[in-house]
């Protein structure tokens, strides 16, 4: 999914900063004349602009601003995606160094300045790997082939379908909060795992904008019981020429 979670920089900079509170989730409303799960999915394939217009993109670099505000620091994060499924992010923060993480395609790795270089393994690898697919956006219902609507919430002042999923393979079950008007992705709530232990987080996805005939999230927030980060994507650009090295693990 374009969520984008970046769960990796979340747990890197664990070590840089004391405990932060999250957010609570506002009460969920009693669910009533709800549709499928199948509806909804295909209903935010829609609203982002089809399959047809996501399979005309073969690759995505995205650049914009990192925010830690508990710790008063920002830096540059550039965003390289490749179809089928290549990824890396990379963010540069002054006084704390450079934070990555990729998927060449076969293999999920992060480095930090505080935990060195590392191979991804077990649930980890397998939501990378998941993220990393170009086209995840779309088949939604492959990664996630079971999926239940719990009800109707609210995020922010917008009323949501939510979807419990659990993912094909390795992972914890994962819940989608859909506008029910837009019908675009506004919240992901996930368990992941990390060096440092399981961690829950929640995703929030705004500022939504049409770019190449599809939209995409501009503004992405995540936050868990440790530290809340903002993303603040400021240009994206679609089929332009990146090298497979792009994706390469770091030499030692």
């Amino acid at each position: 999914m374009m969520k984008r979670v970046f769960t990796f920089f979340l747990f890197a900079l664990l070590t840089f900063v004391p405990a932060f509170a999250q957010d609570k989730a506002t009460p969920a409303a009693p669910a009533a004349a709800l549709p499928t799960a199948e509806q909804i999915v295909d209903k935010f394939i829609q609203a982002t602009g089809g399959k047809a217009a996501r399979e005309k993109l073969t690759s995505r670099v995205s650049k914009g601003q990192f925010e830690v505000p508990a710790m008063g620091a920002t830096g540059p994060i550039e965003i390289y995606a490749k179809a089928p499924n290549k990824t890396i992010s990379i963010v540069t923060i002054e006084s704390f160094g450079v934070f990555q993480q990729g998927y060449d395609g076969a293999n999920g790795w992060a480095a930090d300045p505080q935990n060195g270089l590392r191979d991804m393994q077990g649930a980890e690898l397998a939501a990378n790997k998941r993220e990393a697919d170009f086209y995840n956006d779309i088949k939604m219902k492959e990664y996630y082939p079971k999926m239940t609507v719990t009800g109707k919430d609210q995020v922010g002042d917008k009323a949501v379908y939510v979807i419990e999923a659990l993912p094909a393979g390795e992972g914890a079950p994962e819940k989608f909060y859909f506008d029910t008007q837009s019908g675009l992705l506004l919240r992901l709530d996930s368990e992941r795992e990390t060096p440092q232990g399981k961690m829950k987080i929640q995703a929030y996805l705004d500022d939504y904008k049409e770019v190449d005939g599809v939209k995409l999230p501009f503004t992405i927030r995540q936050d868990s019981d440790i530290i809340s980060f903002t993303i603040k994507i400021s240009e994206i650009k679609h089929n332009v020429a990146i090298e497979d090295a792009k994706f390469k693990k770091p030499s030692q």
